[in-house]
């Protein structure tokens, strides 16, 4: 059990830092999102059962040989009123630990889904004061703003894309549709499920480099995902233009309106690499789009999905397997 719990711990400490440090400065996730995403998730649930289960097998470590049977003493001595004499105070203390960690991962997870519910139905309710439904798009509603604006708002079957018509002055029709379908995809997707996850991990862990690395990453690779799917249907310069004139939130120039080479797109205001408020690599978007690279092989992708499932499977091994260590 000591052993485990030791095994435990150094997993928990290696995905909280030099793990997700180096998946963030690695190159190859711009070149296959989904696998990215996959072993980010991967990273955030091994690394909080980790944690949690290091704490917990320690505690219960002189109550039995394996954690089944460590519960079944704790349960055996709670139920009958027995005095733990073989529990000691750092063991509660783990105990204590792996317990008040769990509710606050819980708690912070359903406290951050309702102040987003709630944040969605006040902004439902100023769309409807605020917007008009759009004519020529489906499920789309139109702010009257001057600035290029266009995101969408979840709700299962009232989940609704919201452009400016600033947006739809400054951008040429094929922009537009580039903007709306990857808007779109990010409802199909449902990107916002993600978003709330790793969201209640930063929020519950703050301190925790994985939380914060891992947000940003997320919020990025969504993105691009989002991107992939209006690739289909809209050419890179096209998406390109849409990308950087959004985010400027300025006029496209005139060699960009006319079909310019993408390499002639203005750039976001903030210099190269850098990121918007929601923590979005904007250079990399562009950067991907202007100068794409193959994606993965179906190795390389196969290996990062089987990592991805190894990271969660170590933890989940180690708690429920008998006498292993």
């Amino acid at each position: 059990m000591l052993v485990t719990a030791y095994l435990l711990a150094l997993l928990a400490l290696l995905l909280a830092w030099p793990v997700p440090v180096a998946l963030s400065r690695a190159q190859w996730p711009a070149r296959s999102p989904f696998a990215a995403m996959m072993l980010w998730q991967a990273i955030a649930l091994a690394g909080g059962l980790s944690m949690i289960g290091a704490m917990l097998v320690y505690g219960l470590s002189p109550l039995g040989d394996s954690l089944v049977a460590a519960v079944r003493r704790a349960l055996t001595v709670v139920l009958g009123n027995e005095a733990p004499d073989e529990l000691h105070f750092w063991h509660l203390f783990a105990l204590s630990a792996a317990a008040l960690l769990s509710v606050h991962l819980v708690f912070t997870l359903l406290l951050t889904y309702a102040r987003i519910v709630s944040q969605r139905r006040r902004h439902r309710e100023l769309l409807a004061l605020l917007s008009s439904p759009s004519g020529a798009l489906e499920r789309t509603w139109v702010i009257s703003h001057p600035a290029p604006v266009a995101y969408c708002l979840p709700g299962g079957s009232r989940s609704v894309t919201v452009l400016s018509d600033g947006l739809m002055e400054t951008l040429a029709p094929e922009e537009l549709d580039a903007v709306v379908s990857h808007e779109r995809a990010h409802l199909t997707q449902r990107h916002h499920l993600l978003l709330w996850a790793f969201e209640a991990w930063r929020a519950a862990l703050p301190w925790l480099p994985t939380s914060r690395l891992a947000r940003q990453a997320v919020n990025s690779l969504v993105e691009m995902l989002a991107d992939d799917v209006a690739r289909r249907t809209a050419r890179d310069d096209v998406l390109v233009r849409a990308i950087a004139l959004v985010a400027v939130g300025g006029e496209p120039s005139p060699g960009a309106r006319a079909g310019a080479a993408p390499g002639s797109v203005p750039a976001p205001s903030a210099a190269a690499g850098a990121f918007d408020t929601d923590g979005v690599d904007i250079a990399g978007r562009l950067s991907r789009l202007l100068t794409p690279r193959p994606p993965l092989g179906r190795g390389a992708t196969a290996l990062v999905l089987a990592a991805s499932l190894l990271l969660i499977a170590v933890p989940t091994v180690l708690l429920i397997v008998p006498g292993l260590f």
